[in-house]
């Protein structure tokens, strides 16, 4: 407990270094009361209301980002190679976010020309997710609630103050509770991978309108070390905490698959989950892996193959399509065609085993 105690303070130091308007609670991860928006949402939660717990910084105290700037690759001179960046694909307009400010903010409300996009993070479970800001004709921004639940971040919408679980992919809490949301997946990757794919995206720049050290990872040896800052409801020791995996989630299931696996098969894993049948491409020199359905939506099942262009295409076809790592096909007889989307995400194993205890691996 001492030493858990002590690693929340070094975290919560880290965090205000370079912050000036939020104070801090007692910061120790206790559960309600005095929960940060409880007295604004309904008290009737999906998951157990002991286990949402108080993440130290409060409501919106951990700031999300609402006017995102952005500079070209060439601009770029705060990443290093292997520093990770989530990206999404609106046509030819290819953006990335660099984990090193989601660090800091968790949660990017942008416009993309066909899209309202929310880039949902959380640094303690390493998950990281887009969803459409559109419910029915409103916008609205998400925000950070402060709360976690199996360490995990809670975001909440302006619209409602609805709570919702990253990891469970809707709302708990407040009007919406029980509202999907609808997913876009991201691509996880390196920037020297991204660079080299998209060398003409846009970057998010540092530019945030806040003060922060973006240099400074603020959760000290987390990422590395084999401790959890808060507790979770199940845990799972086929894999380490704190490897990174990729995990498929449907119908609330999940299937997670390592980046060794892709070495061993070739950087092609096929698998069947939940009555669907996966592809799984990438490579663990890449740092990337990514999952798509092989039926596509007029129910033809293609076969697959490791294509040998260079990234950003991943798969080639039996029809002779090509497909890029968003499952968009870029040459082929079905070009400008998607492959079906399956929910994803690249995290912490932890996380996945303790939303999923029945996790396929």
């Amino acid at each position: 407990m001492k030493t858990k105690l002590s690693t929340l303070a070094i975290l919560t130091a880290l965090f205000f270094a370079g912050c000036s308007e939020t104070a801090m609670d007692d910061g120790m991860g206790n559960n309600n009361p005095g929960m940060p928006g409880e007295e604004e949402t309904s008290a009737e939660w999906l998951i157990p209301k002991n286990e949402v717990r108080d993440g130290g910084p409060g409501k919106d105290g951990i700031p999300a980002i609402d006017n995102p700037k952005f500079i070209i690759v060439n601009e770029v001179s705060f990443l290093n190679d292997d520093d990770l960046v989530l990206g999404f694909a609106d046509g030819s307009d290819v953006r990335a976010y660099p984990h090193k400010i989601l660090d800091w903010h968790e949660i990017i409300n942008d416009d993309t020309p066909n899209h309202s996009l929310a880039v949902i993070y959380c640094p303690l479970t390493g998950t990281g997710i887009g969803w459409d800001r559109m419910f029915g004709n409103k916008k609205t921004t998400f925000g950070v609630s402060g709360l976690l639940y199996n360490s995990n971040i809670i975001p909440y919408d302006r619209a409602t103050d609805s709570n919702w679980s990253q990891l469970l992919l809707k709302s708990v809490n407040g009007d919406l509770k029980g509202t999907q949301p609808i997913i876009y997946n991201l691509v996880e990757t390196s920037w020297k991978t991204w660079k080299t794919m998209y060398p003409n995206s846009k970057v998010h720049s540092l530019n945030t309108g806040y003060t922060r050290n973006y240099g400074n990872y603020p959760y000290g040896s987390y990422k590395t070390n084999g401790t959890l800052l808060f507790p979770v409801s199940n845990s799972d020791s086929r894999v380490s905490l704190k490897e990174r995996v990729l995990a498929v989630i449907d119908n609330d299931k999940a299937k997670a698959f390592r980046f060794n696996q892709l070495d061993a098969n070739g950087n092609l894993i096929f698998a069947g989950f939940n009555d669907k049948n996966l592809v799984v491409a990438g490579s663990k020199s890449a740092n990337l892996m990514v999952a798509f359905n092989t039926k596509l939506a007029d129910g033809t099942v293609l076969e697959f193959q490791t294509t040998n262009s260079p990234l950003p295409a991943l798969l080639s076809d039996n029809e002779g399509n090509t497909w890029d790592v968003f499952g968009r096909a870029i040459s082929g007889p079905r070009e400008g065609q998607k492959l079906l989307p399956v929910p994803q995400m690249i995290g912490y194993w932890f996380s996945f085993a303790a939303f999923y205890p029945d996790i396929e691996l």
